[in-house]
């Protein structure tokens, strides 16, 4: 059987190689930058004929070989399921300060006890309002305890395994919150909005800032007014996706087919109607281009980089101490990123693809929610959707890429699986709510722009593939020189083909 692609798990994952028949699990080792990308495993086939696969005809080996496959059998379902755990809850590595990772259940619940009882009779109830979200934080209050308690924290161990677990624990309330929503009438929801916020009253979409008209005056005043916020916003949004996906042609991808669907659905929201030169030269080129290439470099340059974590105890000097503690906030490792493999099978290409096209469903989900749910950009639920959708995408890319690179996962993540759910939740809320807006919808323009989202997904991921494959065909034929040796007998890594020499005549 084909490998299905690269196994890495998390940061400072542990390298694995797998072999076949009565070879052992080779031992385990960790690393860390570039170098931690292991080598892609192969699925092992069972043979009926024993561990080493040769059917000498002897009856006197069944036994044996029956041995040796159970055995094989048994370290690979260890091998699964430890590769689950490593990027569905990642434990810490090396931990030098045991209080922090110690846990304090007990002494969890009788703080969380004394602060409610405290707060609860302390408290004045005379307004129903505050009552209501005393209530409200109360119950969050306590749910974020038990994630903290209970949840998985993931792949990542950085800063805290407690601060993804929170995280986590907030994902799955606003998956509540959008069950909730749906099986309520727009005008509740509205209702509920104006309760939270009561100056959402006085805004209505149209309102918002138009980019679309008198195209024709291209004039450094018309464009530096284009040059807004939001215009850094791309800039930064693209940087992070960059750090997120670190691959160009899917990154590329993701922002050609974004401005075809800002083009498709611009009969729905006006804010998409722009000009052609803001599209193409601000948008793509300048702000997507940009934040493509700062993002790609920083991921450059931390997987060149050397991680060796010194204990805060063994650190003499204070400023020594303080900059640990700082770099505490930074990932523990960095794994080399290969979403294509030469050799990728159909199942993984269209993975690939899929990463695109629910890319383009996440971002359509925050226009469409402001847009029907009538808030303005800078709405404080608006930025905090972004922020937490920005962040909790993070480990939920991290688990899908080991899901669709790993021979060895077999299920994904919790993490990626409870972001799948809010990503169709909220398409479902809006399409419910927003029946009028979808009543004015063309179909011919939906059926097109589906077909050239595949089309262009499928043309991006393809020539990717291409090119890993023109990659390893340039590396294959390279010869590497040894010290003491000739360029025939120093054959480079990974070579398919031994490299061509010239005669001497």
């Amino acid at each position: 059987m084909k490998k299905r692609g690269t196994p890495t798990a998390g940061d400072g994952e542990k390298e694995r190689a797998s072999s076949s028949g009565d070879q052992s699990i080779a031992s385990t080792k960790y690393k860390s930058g570039a170098s931690s990308a292991p080598a892609t495993p192969t699925k092992r086939i069972a043979r009926s004929t024993g561990g080493n696969g040769n059917n000498n005809g002897n009856g006197s080996n069944t036994n044996t070989n029956t041995n040796g496959n159970n055995g094989n059998g048994n370290k690979r379902k260890e091998e699964i399921a430890q590769t689950f755990v490593i990027v569905n809850e990642r434990p810490v590595d090396d931990i030098s300060l045991d209080f922090f990772y110690k846990p304090h259940t007990i002494t969890l619940l009788a703080v969380s006890v004394l602060a409610v009882m405290y707060t609860a009779f302390v408290r004045n109830e005379a307004n129903l309002d505050d009552n209501l979200w005393a209530g409200l934080l109360c119950i969050v209050f306590f749910f974020l305890i038990v994630s903290v308690i209970a949840f998985p924290n993931g792949p990542f161990t950085r800063p805290h395994p407690a601060v993804w677990r929170i995280l986590f624990g907030c994902s799955v309330l606003y998956l509540l919150m959008l069950q909730f929503l749906m099986f309520q009438n727009y005008s509740t929801i509205r209702n509920i909005f104006y309760w939270i916020d009561p100056k959402l009253k006085n805004f209505h979409i149209d309102m918002e800032k138009e980019y679309g008209v008198n195209c024709s005056d291209i004039s450094w005043e018309r464009v530096k007014g284009h040059l807004d916020v939001f215009a850094w916003g791309h800039f930064l949004g693209w940087a992070f996706k960059a750090i997120l996906i670190r691959h160009m042609g899917i990154l590329w991808a993701i922002s050609v087919m974004w401005e075809i669907t800002e083009i498709t659905f611009a009969h729905l929201l006006p804010n998409f109607i722009e000009c052609w030169w803001d599209a193409i030269i601000l948008d793509v080129i300048i702000c997507n281009g940009l934040g493509i290439w700062v993002g790609l470099k920083i991921c450059k340059i931390l997987e060149m980089r050397e991680y060796k974590w010194a204990s805060i105890k063994d650190i003499s000097t204070t400023t020594g101490k303080i900059k640990r503690a700082m770099l505490q906030f930074t990932p523990e490792s960095w794994t080399a990123i290969r979403w294509l493999d030469p050799k990728s099978t159909a199942m993984r290409f269209a993975a690939v693809i899929q990463l695109v096209i629910f890319w383009q469903v996440t971002e359509l989900n925050t226009f469409f929610l402001k847009h029907i749910f009538e808030m303005p950009p800078s709405h404080f639920i608006v930025i905090g959707r972004l922020v937490f959708i920005g962040l909790f995408v993070a480990p939920s890319v991290r688990q899908y890429y080991v899901y669709v690179t790993d021979t060895r996962c077999k299920r994904v993540g919790t993490q990626c699986w409870v972001y799948g759910a809010i990503m169709v939740s909220e398409a479902i809320l809006c399409i419910k709510n927003g029946k009028e807006l979808f009543e004015r919808t063309q179909a011919i323009n939906i059926v097109i722009w589906l077909t050239v989202q595949v089309l262009i997904s499928v043309s991006f991921v393809y020539v990717a593939v291409l090119w890993q494959q023109r990659q390893l065909k340039k590396v294959s034929t390279t010869p590497t020189k040894r010290q003491g040796d000739s360029a025939v007998n120093s054959p480079s890594k990974g070579n398919l083909s031994p490299p061509k020499v010239k005669k001497i005549k």
